[in-house]
């Protein structure tokens, strides 16, 4: 589904006209108004990416949520670079959640139960906890952070290399490049020591860039590079005081839940954020398969402390 927007004022303080928001929803919403479950897109994602949390039985269940996930901005879906836009702004994490609450107030949604996200999308749940406090019971970082730390930025900067190493703009051969190097930050050096990718139908190292290569050759460039700077930006304490200080205000029970060998969103990192939350709680999952531990239904046994998470945020009765 589609929100069309005439005008959506940016944080930067650029108007962008004419704006679709895109969206997918599950469930119905309680007359009461605040049993939905908000779930921020992440990196390359869309709103079928978190289907295997969501279901008859499951974590999020649509017999008892509304289940509202949100595109970012300049993903694809939601108003982006590839849509022809003339000049690409500024784009920020607040702007995404801003983008958000748009769809929220316009399906009647009063107060949210959850909002959760890997990895881009968990630092979009957690700006939502720190610019509007009182709108949500309950937060979700999985494998994710309150800022652009600066192992992420080299990481950032390292596939953005990649990508502009190309002299054509936009050709295949740079979406390649980027994907390759996408995949050496991925996964953990066990990953591939031990032969797990075999597990992921991948034959060899040289088949898992192959691949990560060719999935990348599918994304627009311009879309790539907006989400990536969006990304680069993301900080919660942005104006605010600084990052541990935002946090500080955020009044959801908020469960961090970093992966024990992610190379870019770290446990040293999440360690230090979750001492400033009032009502924080840091829950490492425990997996070789670094980053990529936290994609919604990687592999069962990551899915299943996802699954314990959702449930625990779930059944916490409301503050």
């Amino acid at each position: 589904m589609l929100l069309h927007v005439d005008e959506l004022r940016l944080e930067s303080g650029e108007l962008l006209q004419g704006a679709v928001i895109g969206y997918r929803t599950y469930g119905r919403l309680a007359e009461t108004g605040d049993n939905a479950v908000l779930l921020f897109s992440y990196y390359t994602g869309n709103h079928d990416s978190y289907d295997p949390w969501i279901g008859p039985g499951r974590p999020l269940d649509p017999d008892r949520h509304l289940v509202v996930v949100v595109d970012h901005l300049g993903g694809g879906v939601s108003t982006s670079p590839s849509h022809g836009l003339d000049v690409v702004p500024e784009l920020t994490t607040g702007d995404c959640v801003e983008a958000a609450r748009l769809v929220l107030a316009s399906l009647g949604v009063r107060r949210l139960r959850l909002a959760a996200g890997w990895s881009l999308g968990g630092m979009q749940a957690l700006e939502l906890a720190v610019r509007h406090p009182s709108s949500v019971e309950a937060v979700l970082a999985l494998c994710s952070a309150a800022r652009c730390s600066e192992v992420n930025e080299v990481f950032l900067g390292s596939v953005a290399a990649a990508l502009g190493a190309d002299p054509e703009p936009g050709a295949r051969v740079g979406r390649n490049a980027f994907g390759r190097v996408y995949a050496g930050w991925a996964y953990s050096e066990e990953f591939f020591a031990e032969g797990l990718y075999r597990e992921f139908g991948y034959r060899d190292p040289a088949d898992v860039l192959s691949s990560w290569g060719r999935d990348h050759e599918e994304h627009h460039a311009d879309d790539l590079l907006a989400s990536l700077r969006m990304w680069l930006r993301a900080d919660v304490g942005r104006g605010r005081g600084g990052t541990l200080a935002a946090l500080a205000t955020i009044t959801a029970r908020t469960l961090l839940m970093p992966a024990s060998t992610d190379q870019y969103f770290t446990v040293g990192e999440n360690e230090r954020e979750v001492g400033a939350l009032r009502r924080g709680e840091l829950r490492v999952l425990e997996s070789p398969l670094g980053h990529v531990a936290g994609r919604p239904g990687v592999r069962a046994a990551e899915q299943q402390v996802v699954d314990r998470a959702l449930r625990d945020l779930l059944d916490d009765p409301p503050s």
